[in-house]
């Protein structure tokens, strides 16, 4: 038997393989494409520093809600960001891996293939094509209808035309695919909910297939300072890496290769690194053979005398825009955050952050929990995330002293230039050590802070009961004074009863909310 030996395009890989970008049935596909679709314009606002505004409408194409799920709706996605260059739009949703989330930074893509994939998964069940309306400027805007072409990997420009956008920048993508509503809706509920928690910058506009109106508001006009892209950390290399970072670069020299093309590399600490690796500092990088490449790696990796990364490719929320989301969307009794110090794990920076929630109306009793990857919300997969395992093996609840069914909420956000995930699908993480470490350490700071305050409530509940006692039985003493020393007149008891005797107890207990 003779063996044929043919290739595929990145496209022809995905549609065969779809469940690995999370688009393996109706139900999940819908979920991800409104996902992936909101993420995107959320980051053409952000990276702008733009306030957004997002419009998401779901509609059945056949207008009879009573027919029976899995059926085609059309998404439409709308935001208020920077719009795309029209010369990039037809590669930007018609081929797989063309994107511009492929800088080293915070980002809440890692692929750049999310939106494709939704428009590939929408061509294969319904056949229809995808249309993106996009300004840069304002004054004009160009509608695009494409395909896929799946075995090429290419756009398919279907038509291509312009007209005036009258003020509006921004992009519109609308396309068609087969969904199942009725299964994905609570999910997607959830996941605007979650979204909105900790966006509290944006103004999120949701109709679903039935009509329904959902907003959610913003309630702060404060946006995180977007990441800044960087270089790759000498811990973050590989021996592909460096070949490739060797084709491409202009320096003659080793000591120059090393303080232009890594972060937080230095001259100094760059020829420092050169003797302790065996490497002449005026050496062409491009002369080294692959078994110097494979010595120059290994040293990379051994060496200690480099500076952790800094967070400047990072974009953490910070803790008031933390709490602000909180408040607005779980309305507790009592709110905390705490943002950790940069730290890295194989050379890639990240920051960990956490929010808690007590009491209020709406969360139920027990505990709850929320996690965040880069903003994004993590709805599937919650058991074999890190943080459930930092919370059931690592966290020690009896020495909180707080009740096994307090309604609680413990919100996790994680952000990083390489989030770990431990799937390609992006639903939970890795358990590595630092960033189990953060976490733990992250977690028993909100729970001192859940802890005290608790305590705090109960001494100001006594002091309340106390003084309902003796509001209670010191006009009677007061009286049986009086017939006692035959007086004219009562004690001055009511200065006992003076409720601003409590006022410091009172300010104290505000302040720890």
């Amino acid at each position: 038997m003779i063996n044929e030996f043919t290739e595929i395009s990145p496209s022809e890989f995905f549609y065969r393989n779809r469940d690995l970008a999370g688009f393996s049935n109706p139900s999940r596909a819908l979920y991800s494409a409104v996902r992936e679709l909101l993420e995107n314009s959320l980051d053409a606002c952000e990276l702008h520093n733009i306030l957004p505004e997002i419009f998401v409408r779901l509609t059945p194409m056949d207008f009879d809600m009573n027919s029976q799920d899995p059926k085609a709706y059309m998404i439409k996605v709308q935001d208020n960001g920077s719009g795309i260059e029209p010369k990039y739009v037809p590669k930007a949703f018609g081929q797989v891996f063309f994107g511009s989330k492929f800088q080293l930074r915070q980002s809440r893509g890692m692929f750049g293939m999310g939106g494709t994939m939704a428009i590939l998964y929408g061509q294969i069940t319904t056949n229809k094509p995808v249309r993106i309306t996009t300004s840069v400027d304002g004054i004009q805007a160009f509608t695009f209808d494409l395909l896929i072409d799946v075995q090429e990997n290419t756009p398919i420009i279907l038509r291509k035309d312009s007209h005036p956008a009258e003020g509006s920048t921004g992009t519109m993508i609308s396309l068609t695919l087969e969904g199942d509503y009725s299964r994905a809706s609570q999910k997607i509920l959830d996941y605007l909910k979650q979204i909105a928690m900790v966006t509290p910058y944006a103004n999120i506009t949701f109709i679903d297939p039935y009509g329904r109106l959902f907003l959610y508001d913003r309630v702060t006009k404060t946006i995180p300072i977007p990441p800044k892209e960087t270089l790759l950390h000498p811990y973050g290399t590989d021996v592909e890496a460096i070949r490739r970072m060797i084709k491409r670069s202009k320096q003659d020299s080793m000591v120059e290769f090393m303080s232009k093309n890594f972060h937080r590399v230095g001259k100094n600490i760059a020829k420092k690194f050169l003797d302790y690796a065996g490497f002449d500092q005026n050496t062409d990088p491009k002369t080294l053979s692959n078994d110097e490449i494979t010595k120059l790696v290994r040293a990379l990796h051994r060496y200690d005398g480099f500076l952790q990364p800094d967070a400047s490719c990072l974009s953490p929320l910070g803790e008031e825009i933390l709490m602000t989301g909180i408040k607005k969307e779980l309305e507790p009794e009592f709110t905390t955050a705490t943002t950790r110090p940069p730290s890295a794990y194989s050379g890639f920076p990240f920051i960990v952050e956490v929010g808690l929630a007590y009491g209020g109306k709406i969360l139920p009793k027990g505990l709850k929990l929320f996690r965040f990857a880069n903003r994004i919300p993590l709805l599937y997969d919650e058991a074999n995330d890190v943080t459930s395992k930092v919370l059931n093996e690592e966290i020690d609840w009896k020495r909180y002293r707080i009740p096994e069914d307090a309604p609680l909420a413990i919100i996790t956000h994680v952000c990083s230039t390489k989030i770990p995930y431990k799937t390609v699908g992006k639903e939970y993480l890795a358990d590595r050590p630092e960033l189990e470490r953060e976490l733990k350490n992250a977690i028993r700071e909100v729970l001192r802070k859940l802890s005290l305050y608790l305590s705090k409530k109960v001494s100001i509940e006594m002091d309340k009961r106390r003084f309902n006692i003796y509001g209670k039985y010191l006009p009677l003493i007061a009286r049986f004074s009086k017939e006692l020393s035959e007086a004219k007149r009562l004690p001055d008891y009511k200065k006992l009863l003076d409720k601003k005797m409590f006022q410091k107890d009172i300010e104290e207990y505000i302040n720890i909310k």
